[in-house]
C-alpha cells in the first residue's frame, strides 16, 4: 500500500497510526480529524480535568517515542468515502486519495431536542464541551444531570466534589442496568445517595424552562427540578452518516467483522464507531470504552496490510473503568445475558467487593467497587478463560 489514510484522530485513529508504523508500514500516512486538536485522551475530561486538577497539556496522547512521519489534517470533516475512486471526500472539497482506510470517526453526543442555544446546558464528548462545561460550573449554583450513566454520574461526582448542589434524572427506574444489570446497577448507583446527591429515577424530561439561560429542568411527571447548569448524559451515536452510500455497511456504527474488516476491501474500522463481531457471543457489539480503542486497533490493521489472508484472534473480553465519589469501579465482559450475580469477595454495604456474573454456570462478567488487585487478578483469569 503506498498510502493508508485514518479517518479519525482520537485515541482509536493513534492507535491504528502507531500500528501501522509498528508493523512496518513505511508508506504515507494521512490522520485526518474533525476537530482542531491532536489526540487527546478523553476519561480525565469529565473527572480530572473537570475538576481544574490537571490542565489540557496533561492530556496529550502522543509522546516523543511517536515516530508517526503522518500528514495531520485537523479540523477537517471527512464528508464521504468514494469506493470507485479510493478516496476519502473533505468538507473543504480535497480529497485523499489511498489504498487503505481506517475509519474512527468515534461517536457524537446525543442532545436534547430544543435545546441549542440556550446557555447552560452542556454534553460532554469533546475538549471543546469540558471547556464550555468547567466555566459554568466555576459559576457555582444548581446542577442537574440528564442520565444516569457512567459520564453522567462522573459529571455528578465532579460537581459534588466541587461543593455543587446536584441532583441526577434518570428515565430507567435503575441506572447502569444496561453494563452491569439491576442488582449491581442499583448498587453502583446508590454511590449518589451515599454523599447527598439526589437521584430521581424512572421519570423522563418533558423539557427545560428558560429564556437565554436555562433555569429548571421538567420532568414528564409534572415536577419541576431549578437548575443553573444542566448536563445531557443520554448516550451517544457513531458518527457514520459520512460514509452513506459508499458501500461500506451500516447498522449501529460500521459493520465490521472479528477483525475489523467491512464490506469494502481495504477498509477496516476502530473504535466507538464499529460494530465488531464478537465470537464468544455471536453477536456484533459496539465496545465504545477506552481499552477497546488502544487495543482493537492493532487486530484492524494487522488484517488491512495482509488484505485479510490472516485469520482474526478473538478480541479480548471488553473492559472499561470508572471513577466516582472517590470509588474505584471496573469491569470486564457482558452481564446481558447472565442469570446470576454473586459477590465473592468483601462488601456490598462498604462499597469494596468483587461480583462475578454467570450464565448457565460459566463465568461471563466480573465487577469490583474497591478491590483493583483482586479485580486485575480475577481479569487476568477471565481473559485467558476467554481466549
Amino acid at each position: 500500500m503506498r498510502t493508508v489514510a485514518v479517518v479519525g484522530a482520537s485515541l482509536a485513529g493513534l492507535s491504528a497510526a502507531r500500528s501501522l508504523r509498528k508493523r512496518g508500514y513505511d508508506g504515507r500516512l494521512v490522520i485526518v480529524g474533525d476537530e482542531p486538536h491532536r489526540p487527546y485522551d478523553r476519561p480525565p475530561l469529565s473527572k480530572e480535568f473537570l475538576a481544574g486538577a490537571i490542565g489540557e497539556a496533561d492530556l496529550a496522547l502522543e509522546t516523543d517515542d511517536d515516530e508517526l512521519r503522518a500528514e495531520w489534517l485537523l479540523g477537517v470533516r471527512a464528508t464521504g468515502l468514494d469506493r470507485a475512486e479510493r478516496a476519502v471526500r473533505l468538507a473543504e472539497g480535497r480529497a485523499v486519495r489511498a489504498d487503505g482506510v481506517v475509519i474512527a470517526t468515534g461517536a457524537a453526543a446525543r442532545t436534547l431536542p430544543g435545546t441549542e442555544g440556550l446557555a447552560g446546558v452542556h454534553v460532554l464528548r469533546t475538549l471543546d464541551d469540558a471547556r464550555a462545561l468547567r466555566g459554568d460550573l466555576a459559576r457555582g449554583g444548581r446542577v442537574v444531570v440528564i442520565g444516569g450513566g457512567f459520564v453522567g454520574a462522573e459529571v455528578a461526582s465532579t460537581a459534588y466534589a466541587l461543593g455543587r448542589d446536584v441532583t441526577v434524572i434518570e428515565a430507567a427506574r435503575t441506572p447502569l442496568a444496561g453494563p452491569l444489570g439491576e442488582t449491581m446497577g442499583a448498587v453502583v448507583s446508590a454511590l449518589h445517595a451515599d454523599h447527598g446527591v439526589r437521584l430521581l429515577c424512572g421519570v423522563g424530561v418533558k423539557g427545560l424552562n428558560g429564556e437565554r439561560r436555562v433555569e429548571a429542568v421538567l420532568l414528564e411527571d409534572g415536577r419541576t427540578v431549578p437548575a443553573d447548569t444542566v448536563v445531557v448524559g443520554v448516550g451517544a451515536r457513531p458518527c457514520v452518516e459520512w460514509l452513506e452510500g459508499s458501500g461500506v455497511a451500516l447498522d449501529n456504527g460500521v459493520k465490521c467483522g472479528a477483525d475489523g474488516r467491512t464490506s469494502v476491501a481495504g477498509v477496516v474500522a476502530v473504535g466507538d464507531c464499529a460494530n465488531w463481531y464478537d465470537p464468544h457471543t455471536g453477536l456484533h457489539r459496539r465496545v465504545e470504552h477506552w481499552t477497546g480503542a488502544l487495543e482493537r486497533p492493532d487486530a484492524a490493521v494487522a488484517a488491512l496490510l495482509a488484505h485479510g489472508a490472516i485469520e482474526p484472534a478473538a478480541p479480548r473480553p471488553p473492559y472499561f473503568w470508572s471513577d466516582q465519589y472517590g470509588v474505584k469501579i471496573q469491569f470486564v465482559g457482558h452481564a446481558a445475558g447472565a442469570d446470576s450475580v454473586t459477590v465473592e469477595e468483601g462488601s456490598v454495604d462498604d462499597r469494596s467487593f468483587l461480583a462475578v456474573y454467570r450464565k448457565d454456570g460459566r463465568e461471563v462478567a466480573v465487577l469490583g467497587m474497591n478491590q483493583p488487585r483482586l479485580f486485575t487478578r480475577r481479569r487476568k483469569q477471565f481473559a485467558a478463560a476467554a481466549s
